[in-house]
């Protein structure tokens, strides 16, 4: 009536085959578990450098503290002087690396930095090229020239508008030399850092330029 449904001989070679199932389902989940991790900390991780290259482009650039321009000798201005700081919340700001773009009605060009040095360690003025600005030191205290590394440093970029101006549409005056901005022309600066971080500054030429000699320096 009876009817024996297992045997005895069978029970060990089941067994093991259910072990074996066992062991590769254990093995592929490790496997994909650890795939799984090894992908969130790649993804982590780049999520990570992403998020400070987002707050170094906000952050890390500077402050225009004060500019003005000096007289040329066609009664215009023939080049620009900005005093620089780091902006509030800023690292360290490296303006040997730092880029401007420079926008006028007539020209547009990206400038670096051109400042010289001596054999004895002091910053010179730079090359008077179209596309280079020049540094000057006003505070620095660990002498790290160049660079903006506390609230306190304070540098001066000098950027020749008469070269820039004089490299391209714009003619020459009648004595030879390089007309630079007249008055009322509006000039455009973008102060780029090596992190990305951007400052932007418009320049208008004062109208009132007759009668200032040459050399002579004007607030912008």
């Amino acid at each position: 009536m009876f009817k024996q449904l297992f045997n005895d001989d069978d029970r060990g070679q089941v067994g093991i085959g259910t072990l074996i199932v066992f062991i590769a389902m254990v093995l592929v989940a490790a496997i994909a578990a650890g795939v799984l991790v090894n992908t969130a900390g790649f993804l982590q991780a780049t999520a990570e450098e992403a998020g400070q290259e987002s707050v170094d482009k906000v952050t890390n650039r500077v402050d225009v503290v004060n500019s003005h321009g000096t007289v040329g000798p066609n009664s215009d201005i023939a080049n620009i002087t900005m005093t620089v700081r780091l902006a509030a919340g800023s690292s360290s700001v490296d303006l040997n690396s730092t880029t401007i773009k420079y926008i006028s009605d007539s020209q547009v060009t990206t400038l670096s930095n051109h400042s010289l040095e001596d054999p004895n360690n002091v910053y010179q003025g730079g090359d008077g090229t179209s596309d280079g600005f020049n540094l000057t030191e006003v505070e620095d205290n660990d002498n790290s020239f160049g660079v903006l590394n506390s609230q306190a440093d304070r540098f001066e970029i000098t950027i020749d508008t008469a070269s820039i101006e004089g490299d391209g549409t714009e003619a020459e005056a009648d004595d030879g030399t390089l007309s630079g901005l007249d008055t009322g022309e509006q000039v455009r600066l973008e102060l780029t850092s090596r992190t990305g971080g951007t400052t932007q500054v418009i320049l208008t030429m004062p109208q009132q330029l007759a009668g200032k000699d040459r050399g002579e320096p004007v607030k912008l």
